[in-house]
């Protein structure tokens, strides 16, 4: 449910753009996340740090597409954060003892440090990847079609990148495990 929740800014930018334009889907999309950031601290007492990163930067870059009326920067705020991502799972691993995806997983799995350390340069390599995908999806195609890889493309891609994560992980999870 909460992996759902994720979504909840997404959609609601998506509706709105449908039903209105980029402005008005900028400003949901603004209120949305301020909901979700607010609904997450009253459940958990908790909000993650890229959570409040992602909250900064769609009241920074969303303020600057409503006041400026430019689409740009809206456009942007999706690579920012994917940066921020991939440069946060990459210098993961020369900061504190684990890399994020060992943070994370690390419940879950039992794996070699060294496996740790490739998949979490994965998932760096991936947003910085997606981060530039988007720049070439901005400046190649319409609003429309940038919207729709904003709302269904990053999702697959992600679904796709997880499949193939899995894939990878199989064959390095002990046989006790399997």
């Amino acid at each position: 449910m909460k992996q759902l929740f994720e979504f909840f800014p997404i959609l609601c930018f998506f509706i709105a753009y449908k039903f209105y334009d980029i402005y008005m889907a900028t400003a949901v999309v603004i209120v949305a996340t301020i909901i979700q950031v607010g609904v997450t601290w009253f459940k958990y007492r908790k909000v993650e740090v890229m959570q409040w990163i992602t909250l900064a930067l769609i009241l920074i870059m969303g303020g600057a597409t409503l006041y400026l009326h430019d689409e740009q920067f809206i456009k942007w705020k999706l690579s920012i954060i994917e940066w921020l991502f991939g440069i946060a799972f990459i210098g993961s691993q020369y900061i504190g003892e684990k890399p994020f995806i060992e943070r994370m997983m690390s419940g879950s799995l039992d794996l070699p440090k060294a496996i740790w350390k490739r998949l979490n340069t994965l998932w760096g390599v991936f947003f910085i990847s997606v981060g530039f995908i988007n720049v070439y999806v901005m400046f190649n195609y319409d609003t429309d079609d940038w919207v729709s890889f904003k709302t269904f493309g990053v999702p697959a891609l992600m679904f796709i990148f997880i499949a193939l994560q899995m894939i990878f992980l199989y064959k390095h999870i002990p046989e006790t495990e399997k």
